[in-house]
């Protein structure tokens, strides 16, 4: 299939970025970027294979970098988006779509100040949230629930740590569950989220769950 883009989007940063496109920018161009799994995230496997993520549904993958989701949500036939701020980390995925001959919408700049032609059914949330500071956190919210259609599900890792600072930030369910009010989204039971250690971040776990958008 000629072409790995149904669409390309350059987006101009806003205000509420602290970090610029060249600070992430120079860590992809320079490959340090020990967030990366470097592999299939185990939770998306997980829900690949038990059709939450089914061909057909439309996912957006916010600050995807060169998360291998991309590829492995379009080639399992799902319409899918992906944003970042990296113009090396967007490049990336572009060669890996070609590869596979499959295709993606990328975007290229502030997710928070893009919105999708329609909403979508999900949002894969691994390295978004825990990536931005805690003070843009509302902001992302809003965006999400301007993102999803109603009934739309929020594919959630929350990374967990107790130490400051960031990023990666933690998103502690505490927290989350102050950011994600029941009045606008519906929660699994605290229990039923699933720890997925990070192989490269000493082991600290990301809490996967799906929440649902009312």
């Amino acid at each position: 299939m000629p072409g790995a883009l149904r669409q390309s989007y350059i987006l101009p940063m806003t205000e509420t970025s602290e970090r610029t496109p060249f600070d992430w920018e120079t860590r992809f161009r320079d490959d340090d970027t020990p967030w990366e799994r470097r592999q299939l995230h185990p939770a998306a496997a997980h829900w690949l294979e038990s059709s939450v993520l089914a061909p057909g549904l439309a996912v957006i993958v916010p600050g995807c970098g060169r998360a291998p989701e991309v590829v492995a949500f379009a080639r399992a036939g799902l319409k899918v988006i992906a944003g970042d701020v990296s113009p090396t980390a967007l490049a990336w995925q572009r060669e890996q779509l070609d590869e596979a001959g499959v295709t993606a919408e990328l975007v290229e700049g502030d997710m928070l100040a893009w919105r999708p032609d329609a909403p979508v059914d999900l949002v894969y949330e691994q390295t978004f949230l825990c990536a931005i500071p805690p003070r843009l956190r509302e902001d992302y919210e809003r965006a999400l629930t301007g993102w999803l259609k109603p009934g739309g599900r929020l594919l959630a890792l929350f990374m967990q740590k107790e130490e400051r600072g960031g990023p990666p930030y933690g998103c502690a369910l505490e927290a989350m569950h102050a950011l994600f009010p029941a009045e606008r989204w519906d929660w699994p039971a605290d229990e039923d989220f699933t720890a997925w250690p990070h192989p490269s971040l000493n082991g600290k776990p990301e809490l996967g769950g799906v929440l649902f958008r009312r």
